[in-house]
């Protein structure tokens, strides 16, 4: 299994603060299956990444604490958000510091294919208030592009035969994983489309976990796989901005019990 370490490198930091800020989409999503109409107060975004998930938690939250277990990645949140309301330290997501103030919500994007489950929610418990929301999401490109079949054929029997996905947890969290903690409020799955240049979706498939594994082992240099992905798509976008598909979830818990 990857390690979550692989992404601690400079190179993967500044091309995560790049990528599409499909969170805020997802923000909206949360606003309207939460019903909100104010925003919370103390907030929480467990592996934050380069802070996209932190900025747009902030869009709902008054102040937010962004963690996560990469130093290059703490260190590009913390050179990009200095303004009020924000603040980053690195820890491993089971791992989050007591806070003076206890989070009313907390965020993990992308974050619990990696995470040990039960040690990750007690941890969780131990730093939300009663009744607080615990927001499990994630995003992914599809094989599905907008008026382009042979983009499927290229996904499928090029791209993924050349970088095949490293293995990771992809187990679906039920109420019987959340012991006392926690109840499953609601589980959602939706499609998100975002428009990209054929240059904007080699940079955003340059840090998938599948393509950083073959480039951090030394099988391909990064401009080999730029390479690589400039003649194999220059069909498929003829220097046009194409529409992907990506495919999210959204998981909603609250947290039960006392501190």
């Amino acid at each position: 299994m990857m390690d979550s370490r692989s992404f601690d490198s400079g190179r993967i930091a500044e091309g995560y603060l790049k990528r599409p800020w499909l969170h805020k989409s997802v923000m909206e999503k949360v606003k309207e299956d939460c019903g909100m109409d104010q925003p919370f107060g103390n907030g929480l975004d467990v592996g934050c990444g380069a802070g996209l998930s932190t900025k747009a938690l902030k869009l709902i939250c008054d102040r937010v604490t962004g963690t996560d277990i990469s130093e290059a990645m703490i260190e590009v949140c913390q050179k990009t958000y200095k303004e009020d309301g924000y603040s980053f330290y690195q820890a491993k997501a089971e791992e989050t510091a007591l806070p003076e103030n206890h989070y009313d919500i907390v965020t993990a994007a992308g974050v619990i294919n990696w995470v040990e489950r039960d040690k990750f929610l007690k941890n969780m418990s131990q730093v939300m208030e009663p009744g607080g929301l615990l927001i499990i999401y994630d995003f992914w490109i599809t094989d599905q592009m907008k008026d382009r079949e042979q983009y499927t054929v290229w996904y499928n029997e090029k791209y993924l035969k050349k970088f095949p996905k490293p293995p990771r947890k992809e187990d679906v969290w039920k109420q019987e994983n959340l012991k006392e903690y926690f109840v499953m409020d609601k589980q959602i799955n939706y499609d998100m489309f975002y428009d990209f240049t054929m240059a904007e979706f080699i940079d955003f498939m340059m840090i998938q976990s599948n393509v950083n594994a073959k480039i951090e082992n030394g099988e391909m240099t990064e401009c080999e796989v730029r390479a690589w992905m400039s003649e194999s798509l220059s069909n498929i976008f003829e220097s046009q901005t194409r529409t992907l598909c990506f495919a999210g979830y959204n998981w909603y818990l609250k947290k039960i019990g006392i501190c």
